[in-house]
Order: structure tokens, then C-alpha cells, then sequence
């Protein structure tokens, strides 16, 4: 048996998997995220590991299982943070979330020493505040009594991996997410970390996704209710790792897209995707050898979420409620667009600063108008990136979609028409992260031969076609979104 833990932005998912491939459980507990003003975006890595043991002691409850039946621990866990431990592992402060662009001006130093350019070649991203390392120089220029207390800088699963087993690693997936780390030679770079003005000792030793790094040790297994000596699997960052859960194993899987609070289009490669106009990013797959060209975009589903909150806050089911009435109401075709930039971008803009919108509102847009224009503007932006991958080579003739959002009709005949391809709902609503830890943990056990175990787990279900009158109608209505954005730009600059 394996346990996997998803350690996402609202809480931790765990799942409870028979070596035949089987689901056999899942427990899902959640804790707070402190979103706050200039960009703030934190959470208390204890919270992590509370959730962590409650988790694993309900599984092995549910399942009738004994601890000592579970062969392997892994782990998925959102990306680009900074959990910065002292030298007893004790974190100094809360840890800074990938959603936290308060680094701007650390951010603009690396521009002005490495150059934009050179520093997309060696990292396969863009130099941004949501990566992790202007965010460890953020904490070093504000909080310097905190900062001089540290000794290294975690991911979050690392330091839910270090709790159990007082070993501090990351794997090449997180660390392809840190803005430090050199994707050609396989290491920490130290061009980039020169340039940030930091110690090479604060980061981890990188070791392969699928490592057993160690065990449980007497008091985790105290905390947790796992046996001591279980054997455990660091895993890799939640973006490759729900590449896996989705079947993504190489360029023949074709490409997915993810609709979770950050939502994404991505492919599996056997190299980097370096668009020239840097709209896309690379991360390192958690197979060794692949890469995982993807274009994220920071509130993806977060805009959905938002937008039912905000216009049905007393409704029962409230997101099935406000898309019946989106599906018979016009937005972009009736000149009314939705900017999702509620938390700032990342693809293609990647722009902080950037604010969401509505354009175009009249009297008589009402809240199925507001609903498709935010479904259409989640489409629009999305497909920005998809470009960024057709322009560069990388056919795409069809797209799986997974999330909770992806079990929208609605949603997929959106997305099908926007993009021009067919897109099909697998039945994965927030297990595919799970998932692909799994298989990770148990390719690191030997439970599973290969990757392709991960195909095994989820099946398509729903298949949109696009139409082709609406694609190219929308095609003129995806330009003038793009437009909005542009001419909003510089007055994003000045607020």
C-alpha cells in the first residue's frame, strides 16, 4: 500500500493506493492560506504537517489498515515557495506561497545583473516574483533577523519530507520551479544565485523524484500514526506531478489542461520549450528525462470561484446555478470581456501588476453575462498559452482537461471552440496530483515498472467538439481580449 499526500493551497489530499493500482481511500484536510495587501501570500508550514498526520491516521482508519501495511510515503506539493528552516529544521517565519508577489524590486536586480533573456535560457522561465528565489532575496532585505536564522530553503513537500525522516532534499521538478536552478546542467546555477547575492548552502541537495530519501523516524511516527522505518519517496512539485496523474508521460500523450485555484495547458517533452516571446515556461517532469512545457496562469480556477462568491454567495449549488444561466448568455459577442488577473500573472504576461476586469459592461449585462465572460476570459487567456506551443513546433490535436471546473459541459464546449481542438474531461476532479505521487512512490519501491501505471488510474469521460463558425468567430473576439489587456497595461504600472 502507498500513501500519497497532495499539499495544495486550500489542504492536503491524501490517498490510500493498493500495490495493484487501486484507490482505495481518500481523505482531503484543509487549512488557511493569509492573502494580504502588496501581494502577500503565506502559510504556516506547522498547519502543513497537522494536516499531514490527521490525514494518514483517518486513511489508515477508512482502509482498515495497519501502519505497518503502507510501503511507501510521496508526495505533490505546490511549487515555488520558500520554506526557510533554521538549523534544528524549525521554520523562522510563515512560508511565502507561489501565489506571494512581493519580490518586485529582488526581481528587477536579477533582470539588471543576468538580463531577462539569459536568464529564460538557463532556467527555462522568466525571471518573476512568483518564483522562489527573489522571494528568499525579499525575506533576506526586509526581514534580516529571520533571514540570518536560516539554513535552508524547503519546497513545501520537502519540509513535510524532512518532518518524517530529518532528511532536507528536493527533487528536479521543484527545483526547475525556483528560478534557481540551471535546467541544461541538471544543478543549482550558480550564475543566478551569484547574481541573487545568496550562499549556494541555503539550497538542497537535488536528488531523482522517485529517491527513497530515508524513513519514518520514532517521533514522526508518533505525530503521524505511520510505522517507524516506512519507507519514503520526496515525490515532485504538484505541476509535473498532475502531468503524471493525467497520463502525461511523453510527447505521444498529447496535452492536458488543469483547472485548480491556478489552472494551466501543458504537454510532456524530451526538452525544454523556449518560446522566443516567453509566454510558456519549462519545468523538469518527474520522469527523468522529460520536461513539462507549460503555461500557468494564476487564477484560473480561482476566477470561477470568485465570480460565484461574489454573485451567488447564498445559493445552495451555487456554481451549477450561475452556469445554467451563463449557457444561453452572450459576453465576448456582445463586446463584454473578463481580464482574470485577480492575483496578477504569470503566462503569458507575467506581470504582477496586472489587475483583473470586466470591459464593456452595459445596462443590461446581468450576472449570466458577468459568468460567461469570466468562463470566455479563462478560455482566452489560456489559449495564449497553447499558442505558445503550436508556434513553436509542438502539434496539438486534442486536449484532456481535468480539475473540478473541467466537469462543466459548458466549460469544455467553451474551451473546445476558443482553442480550435476536441477537449475531453477525464474523471479526475483534484486526485491527479495524488496520483502521480503515487506512482512515483511506488516506481520508487518498486511496486510499479514504469510511469505508464499512472494511465491506469482515470478514464475520458466527456468529448467536446469544437465548432467551427464559433472558433473562428471567437477567434476575433480572442484579438480584442488580447487588446484590452494591452491597453491597460501601462495603467496597471500606475496604481
Amino acid at each position: 500500500m502507498i500513501i500519497s499526500h497532495d499539499l495544495g493551497t486550500t489542504g492536503n489530499k491524501a490517498t490510500l493506493v493498493s500495490n495493484d493500482g487501486t484507490m482505495v481511500a481518500s481523505v482531503s484536510i484543509g487549512y488557511p492560506a493569509d492573502f494580504g495587501p502588496g501581494g502577500r501570500a503565506e502559510q504556516d508550514p506547522h498547519a502543513w504537517w497537522a494536516a499531514m498526520a490527521t490525514a494518514n491516521r483517518e486513511l489508515l482508519e477508512r482502509g482498515g489498515i495497519a501502519a505497518s501495511a503502507i510501503d511507501a510515503v510521496s508526495f505533490s506539493g505546490q511549487m515555488m515557495g520558500v520554506v526557510p528552516v533554521d538549523s534544528a529544521g524549525e521554520p523562522v517565519r510563515p512560508a511565502i506561497i507561489w501565489a506571494d508577489t512581493r519580490s518586485g524590486a529582488q526581481t528587477q536586480t536579477l533582470v539588471d545583473r543576468v538580463g531577462m533573456e539569459r536568464g529564460y535560457a538557463i532556467t527555462g522561465h522568466r525571471l518573476n516574483p512568483t518564483y522562489s528565489l527573489s522571494k528568499i532575496m525579499w525575506l533576506r532585505d526586509t526581514e534580516p533577523e529571520a533571514f540570518a536564522r536560516v539554513e535552508t530553503v524547503l519546497q513545501a513537500k520537502d519540509y513535510l519530507a524532512y518532518r518524517l525522516t530529518g532528511v532536507r532534499v528536493t527533487d528536479p521538478s521543484d527545483a526547475s520551479g525556483t528560478n534557481a536552478y540551471d535546467q541544461a546542467a541538471g544543478t543549482w546555477s550558480a550564475e543566478l544565485i551569484d547574481a541573487a547575492d545568496l550562499k549556494a548552502e541555503l539550497f538542497p541537495e537535488i536528488v531523482a523524484s522517485t529517491m527513497v530519501i530515508g524513513t519514518v523516524t520514532r517521533q514522526a511516527a508518533e505525530e503521524t500514526g505511520l510505522a517507524e522505518g516506512t519507507p519514503v519517496v520526496i515525490g515532485g512539485g504538484d505541476g509535473p506531478m498532475a502531468a503524471l496523474g493525467a497520463g502525461i508521460v511523453d510527447a505521444s500523450s498529447g496535452a492536458y489542461a488543469y483547472l485548480g485555484s491556478s489552472s494551466w495547458v501543458s504537454v510532456s517533452a524530451d526538452a525544454p520549450l523556449h518560446d522566443p516571446l516567453m509566454r510558456s515556461m519549462s519545468f523538469n517532469h518527474v520522469i527523468p528525462g522529460k520536461f513539462v512545457p507549460t503555461a500557468t496562469m494564476q487564477a484560473g480556477g480561482a476566477s470561477l470561484q470568485w465570480v460565484t462568491q461574489l454573485l451567488s454567495p447564498n445559493s445552495g449549488d451555487r456554481f451549477a446555478e450561475l452556469l445554467g444561466g451563463a449557457a444561453g448568455a452572450a459576453a465576448s459577442e456582445d463586446g463584454l470581456f473578463f481580464l482574470p488577473y485577480l492575483l496578477g500573472e504569470r503566462s503569458p504576461y507575467w506581470n504582477p501588476k496586472a489587475r483583473a476586469a470586466f470591459v464593456g459592461l452595459l445596462m443590461h449585462h446581468d450576472r449570466a453575462n458577468l459568468t460567461r465572460a469570466v468562463l470566455e476570459g479563462v478560455a482566452f487567456n489560456l489559449y495564449t498559452g497553447l499558442r505558445a506551443f503550436t508556434e513553436n513546433g509542438t502539434a496539438i490535436g486534442s486536449i484532456d482537461a481535468i480539475g473540478g471546473a473541467a466537469h462543466s459541459g459548458l466549460l469544455l464546449d467553451i474551451f473546445a471552440d476558443v482553442w480550435g481542438v476536441p477537449v475531453t474531461a477525464r474523471d479526475l476532479v483534484d486526485e491527479a496530483n495524488a496520483i502521480g505521487a503515487a506512482v512515483v512512490g511506488g516506481v520508487g519501491v518498486g511496486i510499479f515498472d514504469s510511469f505508464d501505471a499512472a494511465a491506469g488510474f482515470s478514464r475520458r469521460t466527456d468529448r467536446r467538439e469544437p465548432d467551427a463558425a464559433r472558433h473562428a468567430r471567437y477567434g476575433g473576439e480572442y484579438e480584442r481580449f488580447v487588446d484590452v489587456y494591452t491597453r491597460l497595461e501601462g495603467w496597471f504600472e500606475t496604481l
